[in-house]
């Protein structure tokens, strides 16, 4: 067994982790290793591409363990799933297909600029005055299509973007990341779709289907599946306050990260 494969076998034992744990599909972390990970064998032109299609493909079989472990707890909250779900969906494949044009750098600060502005939200606690319950439907199709959008774009699950959108609205941290991660679904399911589409045609794109690479993408899903449901259980152990400050502090990390990568 070699040393990558061991590592992609790592990562996805840990983004699986923390998939389940925060709700947030383990792009956050994917995208990052990724980078490096697949940096000794793709053009750069292509390598944050791939590294977000592949995260988007493994985000569907992580999303699915994870979102099973929060059913059984009761704290999804599917009426704003389904909320979301529609122009959730149009705006993944959106994202993923105008990510195509978008260069390696750009693509990078993106992300890590992205993820180190919700950390700050989610650190300083920023809430609004009503409920998620009262928002107006027009809401909920602009909001899912700019999770849909920007997700797909950075080849993240949407956590990092329901999540903060639910506690800024007052739901519950616990149910707003069990929320977050079913609506990972849809967004890896039609950003990987569209990263796959849009690479067919790219000659850098190596090692599988489109920006999908098929090695890394078995490797970590075959890890991830098994350590979802752990963080999803450890989720409503923790306390509330503690793993929303954990939350932010990821992100930043996250987001410092990538901005430093070369």
């Amino acid at each position: 067994m070699n040393e990558t494969l061991i590592l992609l076998l790592l990562l996805g034992a840990f983004s699986g982790f923390v998939a389940g744990l925060l709700g947030v599909g383990g792009g956050l972390i994917m995208v990052p290793a990724l980078l490096y990970l697949l940096a000794p064998t793709i053009n750069q032109s292509a390598l944050m591409h791939t590294a977000i299609g592949t995260a988007l493909a493994a985000i569907v079989f992580t999303s699915l363990s994870s979102v099973y472990a929060h059913h059984k707890h009761g704290a999804i909250l599917w009426q704003n799933f389904f909320k979301l779900t529609p122009t959730v969906l149009l705006g993944a494949y959106s994202g993923a297909i105008v990510a195509k044009y978008m260069s390696f750098d750009f693509l990078r600060i993106f992300f890590a600029f992205f993820e180190i502005s919700v950390a700050l939200i989610m650190w300083f606690g920023v809430s609004a005055s009503g409920h998620v319950d009262n928002l107006a439907r027009w809401v909920w199709l602009i909001v899912g299509y700019i999770i849909g959008l920007v997700s797909a774009i950075v080849g993240i699950g949407g956590g990092t973007m329901t999540t903060p959108f639910l506690v800024y609205n007052n739901v519950e941290i616990k149910n707003a990341i069990a929320t977050s991660a079913a609506v990972g679904m849809p967004i890896a399911f039609a950003g990987s779709f569209g990263f796959i589409v849009a690479g067919l045609s790219v000659e850098d794109a190596t090692g599988g289907i489109g920006f999908v690479h098929l090695e890394a993408l078995v490797s970590i899903v075959l890890a991830s599946v098994l350590f979802a449901p752990l963080g999803a259980k450890v989720t409503h152990i923790v306390d509330s306050k503690k793993l929303k400050k954990g939350f932010s502090v990821f992100l930043g990390f996250l987001g410092v990260m990538v901005l430093l990568f070369k």
